[in-house]
């Protein structure tokens, strides 16, 4: 079973790494940008752009750049349209995969490490690669500002509310 096209492909052969030394720029048409949307779960994407320059390093190639986007979530609590904008740097490392490392191998990676992206040797997709560090950077929870009002009106306590000793502080405070 093979997996279906990313949305936003920008493949890249291994072979032509220096057409992507430096000042590449991709955009995602607005087709994309709408396919995306709905595999990330979100209300709009506006805007999906990235720089990045490619060098080929012992074992990998190493993407570096910067990726922006303007996109729009549904808040956790009410549904209500959150706006977000991304403006961040991006260290890829693509390592082809051999195919012959143990199923469940884990890879050991420092927090300053880049991230690893497995590929077949041949072709990476930058396309993908930036549509995942997108979303990777948005907000994992977004709150509308109406998002407390909301819950508090729906019965839902806060977690000092919630509390098993929220009763005994009531209690304390109501003798003072």
């Amino acid at each position: 079973m093979t997996a279906p096209a990313p949305e936003f492909s920008r493949p890249v052969r291994a072979d032509q790494l220096a057409l992507h030394a430096q000042g590449v720029t991709i955009s995602a048409e607005p087709a994309e940008r709408e396919a995306l949307a709905r595999r990330f779960n979100l209300l709009s994407l506006d805007r999906l752009e990235a720089e990045y320059g490619l060098t080929e390093e012992a074992g990998g190639i190493l993407a570096r750049g910067h990726v922006r986007a303007e996109l729009t979530q549904p808040c956790v609590a009410t549904g209500l349209p959150v706006p977000e904008s991304i403006d961040t740097d991006f260290l890829l490392r693509f390592v082809a995969e051999s195919g012959t490392g143990e199923e469940g191998e884990e890879l050991e990676i420092d927090s300053d490490d880049c991230d690893v992206i497995g590929f077949d040797g041949q072709v990476i997709d930058m396309g993908e690669a930036v549509a995942e560090t997108m979303a990777l950077a948005m907000a994992p929870y977004p709150r509308s500002p109406d998002a407390d009002a909301y819950l508090r009106d729906a019965g839902v306590l806060t977690e000092e509310q919630a509390s098993p000793f929220a009763a005994l502080l009531s209690l304390q405070n109501k003798k003072k």
